[in-house]
């Protein structure tokens, strides 16, 4: 049969083969010992060589793509993960000697970079660390210390930073630790993405830095400094300056988080980094001017026809641009799929426009296997593939200029339109929201940024001024932007959808733009609607579920009963921009169909506590704000109403009590530290009770023991994150908890939690969860919270810290 079958088919069938391979090994939690792998690469040889000698065996091609697709996956993995940061050596203080890898990513708290190591050092002892590390260098900030609002506050440093740039060699006392991320449900995976670019250990510079000289490594990297530093030093409007430097020398960091918001939600943020249209985009210039320059070549055009050496040309200025862009794996991704292309089409056989994106997948997913857990794999190949299947037959357009150039632009609306449908179910499955404006947002924007401000941010480079006109054109282009993403409905939010539901998505989307009749076309409706709109459990009434989310040192417990929600804290801010509301809580809360937040809980003014609180107060719709904030703080007057969290204070909802236990309201008035103000409230319903302490200290647990009122629960969310300062033996006592959740940071500088409160847990018979190990606590009521999931250990694959 296998002989049978056309070249096309066969060739599909090994491709589909060997991306299944490759897909199959990213589900391993644990990659094969070296006997293994080397047992199935010596069966993949064997079985293409028994292929090889009898024709009608070619058919065990099939399984041998797959298995050899999965071994060279593996082995490239164990190579990588063998270059690892010892255990022993995480939180030393080291000495490396190295050099800046990376355009340095400048921030108000400091600079952060990759570092190539020589050598390292423990002590007087030589020791081995990552060839590649990310490490940070911050000047005054301490991640503790708060404002009168609770904001955090940057002390001044004695020193400024000395400037690091690309291709200078460093001496640094350095504080390792392997890569550990944050692991909550529908939530980025940032363990993989350093995986995925080798970086193997992350890390802090200490005082005592000395620059050792310049090498002569890394001058692209060099170059990309000194052109950002000059684009920003040339562009007073700092936004436009930092979507210049993403589209010049991609420096993403650059572009405000508010404007991130703005391109999310227009659904322009694939214009506004360096991705694969920019990068093919470049290439078809390039190939059109080489066209044309070649063909008047005279000899050259003789010995290399003109269209082949525009193809070659094409896909040279393609890779120049991604390397001085900075190489970023989306772009790597591009010039790969452009050169597979162009080496089929100059190999004189006719391939199938299908086949070709298939190839490339297969080049693409051999360089990188990891690209398949990418959404931005998925969504190149997928836009390409729509529209390729959505196409018209049609050669060149002919008539009077003005009707070209009116089929011009009814081809090039056609062509978004069907990237938008197409695109709007990949989307919800991969982000949980589409937006509905993007598709009028794209039709500016796409010829804006891609033929205009990204010429103009390149040109700049030789000719500064151009900066300034490209730095206009953005800002009109961000009044557009901006007032389309306010109007209302602007984005479309859905809650995950069931892996059925997605796969039926998917399907209807591409028959919604398939060229079929329109009676067939309407057939993609019902297999869009559980996928857009899916059914989203909740619990009966009298029962809850608490889902604990991992945001590091910090607190975050949201509490969802039939028909409300709330949310006990938000997290910490993370130093910049960067928080745990806009970081975790609201992918969290999109991809379980949240669109209110009844009552948010902000326990005491702390950075750790409330730090998330900003971005969702502002995105959304909080119906109350109950907390111990004092008057004037910058959180009050974002909900719809304010009210003081006072002991006594009780209601019920949909079956289920929740008590607030702590401050007193006299304690308000009192000048007690953030921490003694703590709101502790207490749940309980029919499937047991949880206890929300916040960071309440010794005092605090003795005033609650010897009021009397009721502290017995089930579940413990363990006061100030597991600290010496709480926990005490009379207050657990009280409790009795089956559960202890301690919601800390990977090995937090703060130490906790600290093995005094574990052993007392521990000794009362409580199972402790600790949310570095655990990753976001799920526990859904249907029983004891001893049965309840923890995030990390159920999703672990190999690149994953152990916890």
């Amino acid at each position: 049969m296998w002989t049978r079958l056309s070249f096309s088919w066969r060739f599909a069938a090994l491709g589909l083969a060997w991306l299944g391979g490759a897909f199959a090994h990213l589900q391993l939690a644990v990659l094969p010992d070296q006997g293994t792998l080397a047992t199935l690469l010596g069966a993949s040889l064997a079985g293409g060589a028994v292929a090889a000698r009898w024709p009608h065996a070619r058919v065990l091609l099939v399984p041998v793509a797959a298995v050899l697709s999965f071994a060279l996956a593996s082995a490239h993995a164990s190579w990588r993960l063998a270059d690892a940061l010892a255990a022993s050596l995480e939180r030393e203080d080291l000495v490396v000697d190295g050099v800046v890898a990376s355009l340095p990513q400048v921030s108000e708290q400091g600079v952060r970079f990759r570092f190539e190591v020589e050598s390292a050092r423990f002590g007087n002892e030589a020791v081995r660390v990552p060839a590649v590390v990310q490490l940070g260098w911050f000047s005054g900030w301490g991640g503790a210390p708060q404002d009168a609002h609770g904001r955090p506050a940057r002390a001044a440093p004695a020193d400024p930073l000395p400037e690091v740039r690309a291709g200078d060699r460093w001496r640094f006392a350095v504080r390792l630790r392997r890569p550990h991320g944050l692991r909550n449900p529908h939530g980025f995976d940032h363990e993989l993405f350093l995986f995925e670019q080798g970086v193997r250990a992350v890390g802090t510079v200490r005082p005592g830095a000395v620059r050792l000289g310049v090498s002569w490594r890394h001058p692209v990297e060099r170059l990309r400094q000194h052109v950002r530093d000059d684009l920003i030093a040339t562009v007073a409007d700092r936004r436009a300056a930092g979507v210049l430097a993403a589209l010049a020398v991609g420096d993403q960091s650059a572009i405000a988080s508010d404007d991130w918001r703005i391109f999310r939600d227009t659904g322009i943020s694939h214009l506004v980094s360096v991705s694969g249209v920019h990068v093919t985009m470049f290439a078809w210039l390039a190939g059109l001017l080489l066209n044309a320059a070649w063909a008047r070549a005279g000899p050259a055009s003789l010995w290399v026809p003109a269209p082949m050496a525009a193809r070659v040309g094409g896909v040279l200025a393609a890779a120049a641009y991604a390397l001085f862009a900075g190489w970023g794996v989306p772009a790597q991704r591009t010039v790969l799929m452009l050169a597979t292309v162009t080496v089929l089409q100059m190999g004189g056989r006719r391939w199938p426009l299908g086949l070709t994106l298939l190839v490339a997948a297969v080049v693409v997913c051999a360089a990188d296997p990891w690209a398949l857990n990418q959404s931005g794999f998925w969504l190149s190949f997928a836009a390409v593939a729509l529209l390729l299947a959505a196409s018209p037959e049609g050669g060149v357009r002919q008539g009077a200029p003005l009707r070209r150039a009116w089929l011009v632009l009814h081809d090039g609306a056609r062509t978004q339109a069907v990237a938008t449908v197409g695109l709007a179910p990949l989307t919800l499955v991969l982000f949980q929201q589409v937006s509905i404006v993007g598709f009028a947002a794209n039709l500016v924007a796409i010829p804006a940024v891609t033929l205009v401000v990204t010429p103009l941010a390149l040109g700049g480079v030789v000719l500064a001024p151009l900066w300034w006109l490209g730095a206009w054109v953005i800002q009109q282009s961000n009044g557009l932007l901006l007032w389309l993403a306010r109007m209302p409905g602007a984005v479309w939010t859905a809650a995950a959808a069931p892996p059925w539901a997605q796969v039926a998505g998917v399907f209807g989307a591409v028959l919604a733009v398939m060229p079929l009749p329109w009676r067939l076309r309407l057939l993609a409706v019902p297999l869009l609607v559980p996928l857009a709109a899916p059914a989203v459990p909740r619990p009966a009434e009298g029962r809850y579920e608490v889902l604990a989310a991992d945001v590091g040192q910090g607190s975050a417990v949201l509490v969802r009963t039939r028909t409300r929600l709330l949310l006990y804290d938000t997290g910490p801010a993370y130093g910049g921009e960067a928080n745990a509301g806009e970081r975790v809580l609201a992918p969290l809360l999109r991809a379980r169909g949240e669109d209110r937040i009844d009552r948010l809980v902000l326990s005491h003014r702390d950075t750790d506590h409330v730090g998330g609180a900003g971005p969702l107060l502002d995105r959304w719709p909080v119906g109350e704000l109950l907390g111990s904030l004092e008057p004037g703080h910058r959180l009050l007057g974002l909900a719809s109403s304010d009210r003081r969290c006072d002991a006594g204070q009780s209601w019920t909802w949909d079956g289920v009590r929740f008590d607030v236990l702590h401050p007193p309201a006299s304690d308000h008035a009192r000048p007690l530290k953030p921490n003694a103000k703590s709101c502790v409230v207490r749940i309980s319903g029919p499937q047991g009770s949880v206890l929300l302490a916040g960071d309440i200290e010794r005092a605090q647990e003795a005033g609650l023991v010897a009021t009397g009122v009721p502290l017995a629960s089930d579940v413990l969310l363990v006061p100030h994150h597991g600290s010496r300062t709480s926990s005490t033996a009379a207050f657990l006592d009280a409790v009795r908890p089956s559960v202890a959740v301690i919601q800390s940071g990977h090995l937090n500088r703060f130490g906790h939690p600290v093995a005094e409160v574990l052993d007392r847990l521990r000794a009362r018979g409580a199972r402790v969860v600790e949310s570095p190990s655990c990753g976001a606590w799920h526990w859904d009521g249907d029983g004891p919270p001893t049965t309840a999931r923890c995030t990390r250990p159920g999703t672990r694959r190999y690149w994953h810290h152990p916890g």
